[in-house]
């Protein structure tokens, strides 16, 4: 049956303490995942709508209509 042993791994208590510090470093160097920045949504201009400005006779008339 294999055990830890077989992996071929170095053991940190084998080492010396330069080369567990880098041993250590690499391990952690290796794990780190890169940063992605964040995707900003941007809209195109031609995307955006533009609300025409309303007179006060047409927002009068907009109320009424939402009254009824």
């Amino acid at each position: 049956m294999a055990g830890i042993a077989d992996l071929g791994i170095p053991n940190l208590a084998d080492m010396s303490r330069d080369e567990a510090i880098e041993h250590l470093r690499q391990i952690r160097l290796s794990r780190r995942t890169p940063k992605t920045k964040p995707k900003s949504v941007v809209k195109k201009a031609s995307q955006v709508k533009k609300i025409p400005k309303l007179s006060a006779s047409q927002a009068a008339n907009l109320l009424k209509l939402l009254g009824d």
